[in-house]
């Protein structure tokens, strides 16, 4: 039987973030993707100009109708812009046992936000402990830490043992938003550094979705059975091959989009 897993997220018009990167992710590395979306966004390359958020009612029923059917190995969880919808998808796989990877979706690579000031302190109380990666970008784990960027991989290790702190049982805080020649990504626990994965940092504006692709990959190799960090290593390695290959697509007029089918029909 397939694996498959479920990502919980917004919908993306423009195709290259939300919940179509992230089933176009899973596809990729053979995993069947199931999807309850969240927030319907009017968006592409350039900008989001609109956001609506789906009735709560519907954002349980899609949760109730995927679990009670599919065998689902992983849950990824992506945008939720209200308190409201977090702790109505909180509630919805309260009984589900599996891994859960959450990304903290705040800002959009257009700059546009995703999720609303008071809903932050509701998305770590409420999420985090249920994580079982969190994949903050470092923006986002000084926002859900209320402190300032993290500047080194020494002050990436101690927010991501803080973001622990909160119930995470690991955390990947993602270094596309540092400095230097080399991109550091940092697999964090409680007690320190588990594995450091590094990359050149490319030069190129299509971006759209990398941080979407790469937590969705994570829960498609978890819903293989994958240990965290084999799940973290490989999509690190897939994510990074479709960020090569993201120029030769040439999608719209502002941040494009990886080429999440980079080994299946090269650009």
């Amino acid at each position: 039987m397939a694996a498959i897993a479920l990502t919980i997220a917004g919908s993306d018009s423009g195709g290259g973030a939300g919940i179509q990167a992230d089933l176009k992710a899973m596809s990729a590395l053979g995993v069947y993707g199931a999807s309850v979306i969240t927030a319907v966004t009017a968006q592409n390359t350039r900008a989001v100009t609109a956001v609506h958020g789906i009735p709560l009612d519907v954002i349980s029923a899609q949760i109730e109708a995927v679990l009670t059917d599919l065998d689902v190995g992983a849950i990824k969880i992506g945008m939720l812009a209200t308190p409201d919808i977090i702790h109505t998808v909180a509630g919805s796989i309260a009984e589900f046992d599996g891994p859960i990877v959450l990304d903290p979706v705040m800002i959009a690579k257009s700059g546009d936000a995703l999720l609303a000031e008071d809903a932050v302190q509701t998305l770590r109380d409420v999420l985090v402990p249920r994580a079982s990666v969190l994949t903050p970008n470092l923006p986002e784990a000084a926002c859900l830490l209320g402190s300032s960027d993290a500047q080194s991989p020494k002050e990436m290790v101690e927010q991501g043992r803080a973001l622990c702190g909160y119930g995470a049982q690991t955390v990947l805080m993602k270094g596309g938003h540092g400095q230097g020649e080399i991109c550091h990504d940092l697999l964090v626990s409680s007690t320190g550094l588990i594995a450091e994965f590094t990359a050149p940092r490319r030069q190129t504006r299509n971006t759209h979705g990398t941080g979407c692709t790469l937590s969705s990959s994570i829960a498609a190799g978890l819903a293989k059975g994958l240990t965290i960090p084999d799940a973290v290593a490989q999509a690190h390695d897939y994510l990074q091959g479709a960020i090569a290959k993201a120029d030769a697509l040439d999608i719209g007029q502002g941040h494009g989009p990886v080429h999440h089918f980079h080994e299946v029909w090269p650009a």
